[in-house]
């Protein structure tokens, strides 16, 4: 891959999370403050997991067969942009969740896309592809340097509970898109083969369900996926009315934590094995939360820094390392089905889910005291720790890893 490619794919990269990071994690807060409810916030988020799950159709079914990736990705940003923008002006909860959604349709395929475009220009991607996706941790960390620390500087007071996070977003889409139009060519690569909605969605990987530590894992990241959804739709506002200042750009501290730990796992996995890591991510959930739930802003704030700060493990030791069982688990055959159906059990139905709850939990909890609208957030925070140490439990007692030589990876290293 030649340096000019390797730079194009890392801008690429760079302004995809750009654009996530630049309205998701403030939405809460903003929400918040223009009078949404609970149940609106949580529906809000929602749009992103129903994304998830049909974004493999557009790309499997559409992308695939009849236009080249950076075309589509191009288009997708572009239309996606002035959707965003759009959102901005929205302030009923009705609307603002269908025109969300319309846009989550068009964000969440470009991530595929984006994978797509580098893999077909890289030689070995088990080498080369980590050091271009990290520069999408890095964007989103910019991104919450960007609303939380250098705009609000400029204007001089914080945007969080604004809807410029959304116009910036907006933009930076637009921008992208263009952008994509003179990213390397990337033709369709299913034109001449009949592809069905059970191969978008890896729905072949069912048969792996046969097998009852697999069928385990599924269902354990199917349920921790549902607590793992309070933290991306409620953190940012709960911190910000916990008095925090700057609070998307020290969210982004847990993008930072996420690169540490990344480079980590494969020291960590061949020594600790599937089941102990992705115990340890599960057990980091509930830490997590219960930091948030008995932390605060004045001599306890530590406790919330700690608890974003968390978020290396959080993310990695679940996602990532799970990710690699099923890459060990499934036949080379349907190893890419089984990846597709692992991102459409956690990042779809399971965070689908999490985000409504999430919803409904924070409305049960929001009382109205001297005429203000107050969150218990210990009461809330509480729910999510302890389905997620129920999952813990159950998949501690259940789950049994399978044996590989360890040793002989060791010694590979």
């Amino acid at each position: 891959m030649s340096s000019q490619t390797r730079l194009l794919l890392s801008v690429m990269m760079f302004f995809q999370f750009f654009v996530w990071g630049a309205w998701y994690v403030t939405m809460s807060t903003y929400l918040l403050e223009i009078g949404f409810d609970g149940l609106a916030v949580g529906a809000a988020y929602s749009t992103i997991n129903w994304g998830a799950i049909l974004a493999p159709i557009l790309v499997g079914m559409v992308a695939d067969r009849f236009f080249a990736a950076e075309k589509v990705m191009a288009i997708l940003h572009l239309v996606g942009g002035v959707i965003l923008w759009f959102v901005a002006s929205v302030t009923d909860p009705g609307p603002f969740f269908w025109i969300l959604l319309v846009y989550s349709l068009c964000y969440m395929p470009t991530l595929a896309l984006a994978n797509a475009i580098c893999f077909s220009q890289m030689q070995d991607p088990g080498k080369e592809f980590p050091f271009i996706r990290v520069l999408g941790t890095i964007g989103w960390i910019v991104s919450g340097l960007v609303i939380g620390f250098v705009v609000p500087e400029i204007v001089g007071n914080s945007i969080e509970d604004t809807a410029i996070p959304f116009k910036i977003g907006a933009v930076v889409s637009i921008f992208l898109g263009l952008f994509s139009f003179i990213l390397p060519t990337t033709p369709p690569k299913s034109a001449d083969q009949s592809v069905t909605i059970r191969d978008v969605l890896g729905l072949d990987a069912l048969q792996l369900m046969k097998d009852r530590s697999f069928a385990i894992f599924i269902i354990s990241s199917l349920l921790i996926s549902i607590p793992l959804a309070f933290y991306y739709s409620f953190t940012n506002g709960f911190l910000n009315e916990e008095g925090m200042q700057n609070t998307a750009f020290k969210m982004s501290f847990g993008q930072v934590s996420e690169i540490v730990f990344m480079l980590l796992i494969p020291f960590l996995f061949v020594r600790l094995g599937v089941k102990k890591m992705l115990l340890i991510g599960m057990v980091a959930w509930a830490v997590r939360y219960l930091l948030f739930a008995y932390g605060n802003n004045e001599n306890l704030v530590f406790m919330y820094y700690l608890g974003i700060v968390l978020h290396g493990i959080c993310y990695d030791f679940f996602f990532v390392t799970g990710q690699i069982y099923v890459d060990e688990a499934a036949p080379k055959k349907i190893q890419a089905s089984a990846q597709g159906f692992i991102t459409v059990v956690t990042y779809g139905l399971g965070m689908l889910i999490g985000s409504w709850l999430s919803g409904i939990v924070v409305s049960h909890y929001t009382v109205e005291a001297d005429g203000a609208t107050v969150h218990l957030w210990k009461n809330i925070w509480w729910v999510p720790a302890m389905m997620a140490i129920g999952v813990a439990v159950i998949f501690a007692l259940l789950f049994k890893e399978k044996p590989i030589d360890r040793a002989a990876a060791v010694a590979d290293m």
